[in-house]
């Protein structure tokens, strides 16, 4: 009887840790949540970056396209909205959680980006601080250079027009030195991407051309430029945000690299501004600071600074 027991315990412990390996490696869903903007214009949200889509009289843009494997997600979410095919990606920067779907999609659809973002794209060299999983530096070639920029713009770009048009602009360095705006004028609405992911401490990328110095003067012309044409803007990674919003967001960056310029020339080493720095209390509503990222802006900014 105790061996008939032993037996029907070791098979059940036996049955519960396949059970357990078979959920440790089952797929997780890709769920995509709809957020609708407009009639004509919708965020799609998980698995990356804010994905926009724009469905215009020809077929439909498409703004990011999120982390490896959520391209198809995107576009079976799309046949929800519309029947309409996908004529143009556009890629707000070169980041794997904004561009890596692009493989996805069918070789007619047209990518577009600002002139140095297709230079980051061809090397995807990623940040530190990105986890592992969006580290896709080998995407593209693994996909015979499917889903890279074939049209780009140095500063400015329209396409479509009417109520169809959709608006390039680049105002400067920031999260990278390629980070493009992307307006739907008809719509008074922009995407920022990652430039302005959400009210936090910034992830610059100076691998790829960011600039911890520069990037509250972008976020300023970007605002200038928004003044009275833009209602709402898209971010990066957080909800939609102000006009007012993004002008605050330049300011705070603005004050950040002050800062830092301050504690150099009182002589302080980056450990020490940093372990000086706090959050300002105007900006009490930000995201609570990452130590790791405050201190690697720190040393960016000083860097710059030289």
């Amino acid at each position: 009887m105790k061996r008939v027991a032993l037996l029907i315990g070791l098979m059940a412990v036996g049955t519960l840790s396949v059970a357990v390996r078979a959920t440790q490696q089952a797929p997780q869903p890709k769920v995509i949540e709809v957020e609708k903007l407009k009639d004509n214009l919708f965020v799609l949200k998980g698995g990356g970056g804010n994905t926009a889509v724009f469905v215009t009289t020809a077929g439909v843009v498409v703004v990011d396209t999120k982390n490896p494997g959520w391209g198809q997600p995107i576009l079976d979410k799309i046949r929800e909205l519309t029947d309409k095919p996908v004529t143009t990606i556009i890629n707000t920067h070169t980041h794997g959680d904004h561009v890596s779907g692009n493989v996805e999609f069918p070789t007619t659809v047209e990518v577009i980006t600002q002139e140095n973002t297709k230079t980051n794209m061809a090397k995807m060299s990623m940040p530190s601080g990105f986890p592992p999983s969006t580290a896709t530096q080998t995407i593209f070639e693994q996909n015979g250079g499917k889903g890279l920029p074939k049209r780009t713009f140095t500063d400015t770009l329209s396409i479509g027009q009417g109520n169809d048009q959709v608006d390039l602009r680049y105002f400067g360095r920031g999260h990278t030195n390629g980070d493009a705006w992307v307006i739907f004028p008809a719509l008074r609405v922009m995407h920022a991407g990652d430039i302005f992911s959400g009210k936090n401490i910034p992830l610059i990328d100076g691998n790829n051309g960011g600039s911890s110095v520069e990037i509250g003067k972008s976020l300023a012309k970007a605002a200038d430029y928004a003044d009275k044409k833009v209602d709402t803007i898209i971010t990066g990674h957080s909800k939609q945000m102000t006009v007012a919003d993004l002008r605050e967001y330049a300011a705070f960056n603005d004050d950040f690299a002050a800062a830092v310029a301050a504690g150099k020339k009182a002589g302080k080493s980056a450990d020490e501004i940093a372990s000086a720095w706090t959050m300002p209390e105007k900006y009490a509503g930000y995201a609570k600071p990452d130590p790791a990222r405050v201190k690697t802006n720190i040393e960016l900014t000083l860097k710059e600074l030289k």
